[in-house]
């Protein structure tokens, strides 16, 4: 199984990148993950929230194929502990899905267009964050999900 994890726009902040890249690498033992960064839209002033949210949408559609399963990083989406995050990774990996793809919007969220194409929704807090801090703290509970199913020490509960 391969995971995606399909982003709008650039992680710019060195820390978020360092912190981004030590989990990227101890999840190279466990899966093939890919990260893939969507150029934010350009001179969005005179666009409305709906008109860019549009934009973001042809081009996130654009990335994903039929075969996909895809689960939008969402605040409206189902909130797991990561034991129940770790088993739904699990149940993908042995049941028919080969290739997952997380993604996280643009500033104003998703377009319907997007929320269509989901398969599932995955909260990652009721709290808001940056679009930046997801992807650490994604990449992370990725990471948390595969200790988890291989039963290594690092997750404690």
């Amino acid at each position: 199984m391969k995971i995606t994890l399909l982003t709008v726009g650039k992680t710019e902040d060195a820390y978020l990148k360092d912190g981004i890249e030590k989990y990227v690498k101890r999840l190279k033992h466990y899966i093939k993950l890919e990260l893939v960064d969507l150029a934010e839209l350009k001179n969005t002033k005179a666009l409305s929230q709906d008109q860019q949210k549009a934009r973001e949408a042809e081009m996130i559609l654009k990335k994903i194929s039929p075969l996909d399963h895809v689960i939008l990083l969402d605040e409206k989406g189902s909130e797991l502990t990561s034991t129940q995050f770790a088993n739904t990774i699990n149940k993908h990996m042995i049941g028919a899905a080969s290739h997952l793809v997380f993604i996280v919007g643009g500033p104003y969220g998703f377009d319907a267009s997007v929320y269509q194409r989901a398969n599932d929704k995955l909260s990652l807090s009721r709290m808001t964050f940056s679009h930046q801090m997801v992807r650490l703290f994604f990449i992370e509970q990725l990471y948390r999900a595969f200790t988890i199913i291989k039963g290594e020490p690092y997750h404690h509960e």
